[in-house]
């Protein structure tokens, strides 16, 4: 089995410590503090699958600059503008790219790294010996093994292709909040599950979302509904 680890959140997260009292600052000042809280949870979690899967290699991927989905609108992760970041952030990535090899690029979102040697990997060694390792819901828009390390989780997750394409559409319905992508407000899970429910193939999908569309945005239907799937879509091709 080959691991690939979507290290951005885990990162992430390692930047922030337990605070003693309310005042105290949310996040570690050391960077040895950091790297530290991150080897750990990293090893438990390779640690936790190799009692389930024989683990031929581990791949690191982290960040990525730049980011093309901006150019499509700029309110793509607009939200996230004045939400502060964790000091030691950029060093951290740093450290983790030195000391993992972590694999990393320009213009796109490590997703769409992950997402690209997921892709390869499938075609070369069989969907069965690759396994996504990340808390990125994202990654359901592929028929992938994927594990959830999340402490509410900690599950593996075999997807169908069906599965798949259904949770790519629904996605276009309910949007990602997180990434500040919404162009159907006010459509959750449970419209989507309704509104999808006779859909078998890609088209009847596609067919489907598109006359949302066009009932929400009129005559603007097109030039968001591709503005949508583009925000949404992992890229598995890319130079």
């Amino acid at each position: 089995m080959v691991l690939l680890f979507d290290a951005d959140s885990l990162i992430f997260s390692s930047c922030y410590k337990k605070r003693e009292n309310p005042e105290d600052s949310p996040y570690y000042d050391n960077l040895d503090d950091i790297t530290g809280k991150f080897d750990e949870v990293f090893m438990k979690i390779i640690n936790d699958l190799e009692e389930l899967y024989p683990i031929d290699e581990v791949k690191v991927f982290n960040g990525s600059l730049g980011n093309f989905r901006k150019l499509i609108t700029p309110k793509y992760k607009a939200n996230r503008i004045n939400t502060p970041k964790p000091p030691l952030l950029n060093e951290m990535h740093a450290w983790v790219k030195e000391h993992y090899d972590s694999i990393y690029g320009h213009g796109i979102e490590t997703d769409d790294i992950v997402a690209k040697y997921w892709y390869e990997l499938s075609k070369e060694i069989g969907r069965d010996n690759v396994m996504i390792v990340s808390i990125d819901k994202d990654y359901k828009q592929f028929p992938c093994l994927m594990y959830n390390y999340h402490a509410k989780h900690k599950c593996v997750y075999d997807i169908t292709e069906e599965e798949a394409i259904y949770n790519f559409y629904e996605q276009m319905i309910i949007g990602d909040t997180a990434d500040n992508v919404n162009y159907c407000k006010g459509f959750g899970k449970k419209y989507a599950e309704k509104y999808l429910a006779d859909c078998k193939t890609q088209y009847q999908y596609t067919k489907k979302i598109y006359n949302l569309f066009k009932t929400l945005h009129k005559g603007k239907a097109k030039q968001r509904y591709i503005e949508c799937y583009n925000l949404l879509k992992l890229r598995t091709e890319w130079k």
